[in-house]
């Protein structure tokens, strides 16, 4: 296990970070907004809100764990950037999509955005202390609660206009569907609540907090089939047979992680399902090469291996380990990171991870660096496991 947190680290410190750091943008504020299949980097692209706060998070977090300067310097460059141009200062809440100089090119505002945000304020607060910091993220709380929370269903809506009217969820619904309410978007919301609550232990904090996790086991999860649906209608029925295997391992450990800061542990419900959807995506989804499938749509699998997939496995069955002591989630940490080193990192000079791979190992043409790729999930993954393993 040393050797694993030896390799983990290092590959943090000399692959990934590095890559991230380099798309600082020294003239217009955050961070480089594209970087192509070829490894060249688009100054002009837009930039995201929800890229914006994942820069910021994960370079906060750097700063949390290692005190490095630099990280604390790129971590205030991504605040700057995030409080002063993806913040909607008229109308609340924070911007789909900005263009390369901080100007709104989608003014459109997402939950999942928001969430985000809360996420990154918090940490970016848990590591340096910036009062500010925090009294945005209670404002980002507040405007998800007011304006994103359905009292009635219970659930949290998802797409909005600028003026926050409610819009159809083109954002969130993949697969041909357009969903009213996401898991993806509740598991987000949950995460960034629990890293609120450790820096502002608030009763409404709590309470939202208990109240999702009271959705997730009542509306998401499929305790039969130990499955979290993934799209829904507003009466909370599955419009899809779909199965992310890698958002239920990824919401396994996000679940745990809010009942750790709860002191809800050994909650019977709650603790089964943590458990439960980690042994059944260990069961289904991991294959004999090490790493973890896609997806599943009716009987059609999805085999292609996302980066992301990857690296939340690591950390949803390394938190299964520890919570069970089952020696074949860590045997199974290992086979992904395995896998993870040998198709997944792109080891061309100045590259990180691929996208994806294919089930032979061919790595697909998408970007290196956009809307959705950001240094989140696998910085995470690695720090993660470096505090895991002490």
């Amino acid at each position: 296990m040393v050797q694993l947190q030896t390799e983990i680290a290092e590959h943090w410190k000399s692959k990934i970070m590095p890559f991230w750091s380099k798309l600082k943008d020294e003239i217009h504020g955050g961070f480089y907004g594209w970087v192509g299949s070829d490894l060249q980097v688009d100054q002009e692209a837009p930039k995201g809100g929800i890229a914006t706060a994942r820069q910021l998070w994960s370079f906060s977090a750097a700063y949390r764990v290692t005190g490095e300067e630099i990280w604390r310097e790129h971590a205030e460059h991504a605040y700057r950037f995030l409080a002063d141009h993806v913040m909607d200062r008229e109308h609340g809440g924070m911007y789909w999509m900005v263009d390369a100089i901080g100007e709104p090119l989608d003014s459109s505002k997402h939950v999942y955005t928001q969430s985000f945000g809360v996420y990154a304020l918090s940490e970016y607060y848990r590591a340096t202390r910036d009062a500010s910091a925090l009294d945005l993220a209670k404002t980002l709380f507040a405007m998800i609660e007011s304006k994103g929370y359905n009292t009635e269903a219970p659930a949290y809506r998802e797409q909005f206009d600028r003026f926050w009217n409610e819009q159809p969820n083109e954002m969130l619904s993949e697969n041909g569907v357009i969903a009213d309410y996401t898991m993806n978007t509740h598991i987000h919301v949950l995460e960034a609540y629990t890293t609120l609550y450790k820096v502002w232990p608030d009763p409404q904090v709590k309470a939202a907090l208990e109240r999702l996790l009271g959705i997730l086991y009542e509306r998401v999860y499929d305790k039969n089939t130990k499955f979290l649906g993934v799209f829904f209608n507003k009466r909370w029925e599955s419009i899809i047979d779909l199965r992310s295997f890698g958002h239920d391992i990824e919401a396994s450990w996000l679940i745990d992680e809010a009942l750790k800061v709860l002191g809800l542990e050994d909650h019977p419900q709650y603790a089964a399902m943590v458990t439960d959807i980690a042994y059944n995506i260990l069961n289904v989804a991991v294959q004999p090469d090490g790493s973890l499938m896609n997806e599943q749509e009716g009987k059609h699998v999805d085999t292609t291996r996302i980066w992301w997939v990857q690296a939340e496995a690591m950390v949803g069955f390394y938190n299964a380990y520890q919570r069970t002591g089952d020696s074949r989630f860590l045997e199974t940490v290992e086979q992904l990171w395995n896998y993870t080193q040998k198709h997944i990192v792109d080891y061309r000079p100045g590259g990180e991870w691929y996208w994806a791979v294919d089930e032979n190992g061919t790595p697909d043409q998408h970007e290196m660096a956009g809307p959705w790729k950001c240094p989140y999930h696998n910085s995470r993954f690695c720090i993660e496991l470096m505090e895991r393993m002490g």
